[in-house]
């Protein structure tokens, strides 16, 4: 069985049906794939696709391990996974990976005159890293089916003038349930945010603690998520539903922490310690600190001498 890894650049849904070995969609811009008629042929190799449109999948009877972060586990349970335009998705080469499921992909143009147009940038989950996957309980899943099964009878009907608004219809529904329910994964998946938590503390104290401020300035939100192996959108939304707070608030009250601590315990000046935080203007230290604190860095010296 061939192990090789091809690339494709996919601009249209006529070229991904072409591609998996489907017939012609009966709509340009939009098209709901039954995975089992996908060739199989694919799976024998690893193959990577980018899109340039939407993609929602939900993923059943899934056998093969499924990578998920940086660590692999078995899944038999459905699979839900978005995709905006220009991400890339992969097909593994394992054998044994077989899947059945329903693969919706519609082009930015089909919602254009929408609301949803506007509206679909706001589904944070569409920036989620394509192995940031949701894995939905067995009602969840039939929920979701329900809406799948629904839009493919639209789909399957011949186009008139009310086919796009009611497929719009069951396609912003959709959205909407799989917005509560990759919500719902932060609060379920307790173990998994808990252990990013503790891994994104770890990684701040090491960033402050080994003089990479000074050296490499303030650390962004996408450092740690590449150092936890996740999206910084994901990451954010894991940390606010935890503790309520974003990536780069976090990120602040520990440089407020430090700040502190220096203003509290040394001679430091005010630009000096602005320094050592990785800030090129104490004025933007200063205005950061008291948006904070609502003290000014020389009023919270002052008051705690």
């Amino acid at each position: 069985m061939s192990k090789n890894t091809n690339h494709f650049g996919i601009n249209s849904v006529s070229e991904l049906h072409r591609l998996i070995g489907l017939s012609k969609p009966l709509h340009p811009l939009i098209s709901l794939i039954n995975m089992d008629e996908v060739k199989s042929s694919l799976h024998a190799e690893e193959v990577h696709f980018l899109l340039n449109f939407y993609g929602v999948s939900l993923k059943k009877n899934l056998t093969g391990k499924l990578k998920y972060g940086q660590n692999y586990y078995d899944f038999d349970e459905g699979v839900l996974a978005m995709t905006a335009p220009k991400q890339v998705i992969s097909v593994g080469n394992e054998e044994n990976y077989q899947v059945s499921g329903w693969w919706l992909v519609f082009h930015a143009d089909f919602i254009l005159n929408y609301p949803l147009g506007k509206a679909i940038k706001n589904y944070g989950f569409f920036s989620y890293a394509v192995n940031e996957a949701l894995h939905l309980s067995d009602r969840e899943e039939q929920m979701l089916e329900g809406i799948f099964k629904n839009i493919e009878q639209e789909y399957q009907t011949s186009i008139d003038q009310f086919s796009q608004d009611v497929m719009i219809s069951h396609l912003e529904l959709l959205l909407n349930y799989c917005n509560r329910f990759y919500n719902r994964q932060f609060i379920t998946r307790k173990t998994a945010s808990s252990d990013l938590l503790t891994s994104m503390e770890q990684l701040l104290e090491e960033y402050f603690e080994h003089s990479e401020l000074a050296l490499n300035g303030i650390p962004s939100v996408q450092y740690f998520s590449n150092k936890l192996n996740v999206s910084p959108n994901y990451l954010s939304d894991m940390l606010r539903t935890t503790t309520g707070q974003s990536t780069q608030q976090h990120i602040h009250n520990k440089l407020i922490e430090k700040a502190k601590f220096n203003l509290a315990t040394t001679r430091l000046s005010v630009s000096e310690i602005a320094y050592q935080l990785g800030f090129e203007h104490s004025q933007s230290f200063s205005k950061l600190f008291k948006s904070k604190t609502n003290m000014t860095p020389v009023e919270f010296r002052e008051s705690f001498n």
